[in-house]
């Protein structure tokens, strides 16, 4: 008699398993948890940010124990604004039912969550990440399932189970917050793929990242950092050194925004150096940095793991260099970017390449070689006081995150920023990213929109035209109102004047509030002027463009003569 075939599924890992029961129990939550109303998700969500305030400080001694990364005066100070200024940010937020109507257009926007997240936690800032990301998911009544980095499984789950105990209480649905128990790479690579799960939040490195993008969901991803800052000479050279300084040795340099080089203009570079110095940056010899360059950064140009979150006394001593006490960052003086010069990769300690440049001009390249090695749509800073060269690095820099006169660590996040407070921060198309945003509660929803009709559809028949609504009129052109002189000049005489004027300028046309590079290419394409006044605000390579081709028409004329 023949025999069955045997069985010969192999059944599931442990870690699969769980990924896999998981993610069930939160889809099991999620749809009690998407029929709460505004007033109990309100409520949710301030129970579970008091129930994080309240450990602040324990979460962040048990992040630096388990870890060995960072300061544990910062971490508090990360959890503290994770669980505070990220919690006001999003308290008075409408996430539920109606929250927008546009009654001109007749659209009504409703909320609709977005499902179960997958939340990747890296273990460089394991515990701020793991509440901020519920608070958003919550908030969101979008139910979560944490996947904890194995080195930092400990603190992370801690603060799961914490804020899991507070939702519940507060009427969250059981199975609202959820986490791994075996963590590792296999479980969070089965929980981002699982059928259950509708959106991934990964925070981690460029691996994680491009997993997460290739599980088949939407996902929101951060990549590297490695941000520069930029000292132009008008900038307070001071605080420049401070905020860097400050920026790099927070937490010891694990954020991704953390300041990783400093690229300063020649004509303030001796003052700059003197500022670091005092304030406690330490200039490497170059036999130093070649030390440094050997220890730090592997074969595979990344930063040596068990470097990663130390302070830079520490990082000196273990290398075998000598500092003085109180030193806050390592400067290393390069002569370029990429793999010749290892350390202007990302750091992810207190670790600075320095470099000076001739002008701003050079600087702008400089910073966008650093990004375009590592870094590309994250975070940099421009310190300086000169507005039109602010700009012009706003317009040209491949990062979307360009703080200014702050710290990148902290400003990158919304801590000393209007910007939007957040743990994730999106890189945009440039880091390979699906938005530029900092990540809130409105990036877990789906948005439905009513819309009435505005304007009858053309049913193919004649019919009279349908005059234009007001309110979608183009503006009509500003009139020309006269001032009186003291020859007490008619109206048509002021417009005859005003009308000889521009017509002599060939279509220079109104007075231009901002002029880039672009735009006097565009006018000299076409053959026109740019007409600017007093306020008109021109980058510099614009100014210097415009007025070798005589693009640039200053909109004041000679008063009329009194004859």
């Amino acid at each position: 008699m023949a025999q069955p075939p045997a069985d010969t599924t192999t059944p599931p890992s442990p870690a699969v398993s769980d990924s896999r029961r998981m993610a069930v129990r939160a889809k099991s939550a999620a749809a009690r948890l998407a029929e709460c109303s505004q007033a109990q998700i309100d409520a949710i969500v301030g129970a579970v940010a008091a129930a994080a305030q309240a450990r602040v400080e324990s979460f962040a001694q048990l992040a630096v124990e388990e870890t060995g990364f960072g300061v544990v005066a910062d971490k508090i100070q990360k959890n503290r604004f994770a669980a505070e200024r990220v919690y006001e940010f999003i308290k008075p937020m409408r996430t539920v039912g109606v929250i927008r109507r546009d009654d001109e257009r007749k659209v009504v926007e409703i909320a609709e969550p977005f499902g179960v997240v997958a939340a990747i936690v890296p273990s460089t800032n394991p515990t701020s990440t793991a509440i901020y990301k519920i608070l958003i998911s919550l908030k969101a009544r979008c139910p979560i399932v944490i996947s904890p980095h194995p080195s930092a499984a400990r603190c992370i789950t801690q603060v799961a189970e914490t804020l899991a105990e507070a939702a519940y209480a507060a009427g969250a649905p059981d199975g609202s917050v959820n986490w791994l128990t075996q963590a590792s790479l296999e479980g969070t690579q089965e929980l981002m793929r699982h059928r259950d799960v509708a959106v991934i939040l990964a925070t981690g490195g460029m691996g994680l990242v491009r997993a997460a993008y290739s599980a088949g969901k939407p996902a929101y991803g951060v990549g590297p950092g490695n941000a520069p800052c930029f000292i132009e000479r008008s900038a307070d050279l001071a605080k420049a050194a401070s905020d860097i300084l400050t920026g790099k040795s927070f937490d010891n340099g694990v954020l991704c925004s953390s300041p990783n080089s400093v690229v300063v203009e020649s004509a303030v570079a001796g003052e700059t150096r003197r500022q670091f110095q005092a304030q406690g940056g330490y200039f490497l010899s170059p036999a130093e940095v070649d030390i440094v360059s050997k220890a730090l950064v592997t074969p595979q140009r990344l930063p040596n793991p068990k470097f990663v979150g130390k302070s830079a006394t520490y990082l000196a001593k273990a290398m075998g260099i000598t500092v003085p006490d109180g030193t806050r960052a390592l400067i290393a003086e390069l002569g370029g970017v990429g793999r010749e010069f290892p350390l202007s990769i990302e750091k992810l300690c207190p670790v600075l390449s320095y470099y000076v440049v001739a002008d701003w001009q050079e600087g702008c390249e400089r910073c966008k070689q650093i990004l375009r090695y590592g870094g590309m749509g994250h975070t940099m800073s421009i310190h300086s006081k000169n507005e039109p060269v602010i700009l012009e690095f706003g317009l040209k820099k491949p990062a979307f995150r360009i703080v200014v006169n702050t710290p990148t660590t902290h400003g990158s996040i919304g801590l000393t920023t209007g910007l939007d407070p957040a743990m994730t921060l999106g890189c945009g198309g440039y880091g390979g990213n699906i938005t530029s945003d900092n990540i809130t509660p409105m990036h877990l929803l789906n948005i439905k929109r009513l819309a009435y009709e505005i304007r009858p559809a053309s049913t193919g028949r004649s019919t009279p035209p349908v005059a234009p609504r007001a309110s979608l009129a183009p503006a009509p052109l500003p009139r020309v109102v006269s001032a009186p002189t003291e020859q007490g000049l008619s109206a048509a005489s002021v417009t005859s004047h005003v009308e000889a004027f521009l017509g002599g300028r060939a279509g220079a046309g109104s007075v231009a509030e901002f002029v880039c590079e672009s735009d006097v290419q565009e006018a000299l394409e076409k053959g026109k002027t740019i007409l600017i006044g007093e306020r008109t605000i021109i980058t510099p390579l614009a100014r210097d463009l415009g007025e070798a081709h005589k693009v640039l028409v200053s909109s004041a004329w000679p008063a009329p003569s009194h004859r």
